[in-house]
């Protein structure tokens, strides 16, 4: 038996798991205590205010509709965009999915990277 500690939607989870001839069955699933989860997810809430100060460019956000991959950043700050050009390409589930610039303006900030995993609701640019 081994034991893993996962964590899915934010619930942590203690998991023990056993080889048995190639295939891996999984024990019952119990609640961990989230004492663990709880500080690990403090410093994922601390990277927010980190794009607060790029974010602090005048405009309105742009946020990311779901959870994914930054594939591709398409705009740089200072681009005149029109309403429905591609800013940023984020990968979910498999899918490449165009975010919108919401209307005609400029980008004022992007707040994300290349490579980067980006939760629902996080801001990726602004827009003024």
């Amino acid at each position: 038996m081994r034991k893993f500690n996962v964590t899915v939607n934010g619930q942590a989870y203690e998991v023990e798991v056993e080889e048995v001839g190639g295939v891996q069955t999984a024990a019952p699933v119990r609640a961990a205590a989230p004492v663990a989860a709880a500080p690990a997810a403090a410093p994922k809430a601390a990277a927010a205010p980190k794009a607060a100060p790029a974010a602090a460019g005048a405009g309105d956000p742009i946020k990311a509709p779901m959870p994914g991959n930054i594939l591709d950043i398409k705009a740089k700050v200072g681009d005149k965009v029109k309403n429905g050009d591609a800013i940023v390409i984020l990968e979910a589930m498999k899918m490449e999915n165009p975010i919108p610039a919401p209307r005609d303006g400029t980008i004022t900030s992007i707040t994300v990277t290349k490579g980067a995993t980006v939760e629902a609701g996080q801001v990726l640019a602004t827009i003024q």
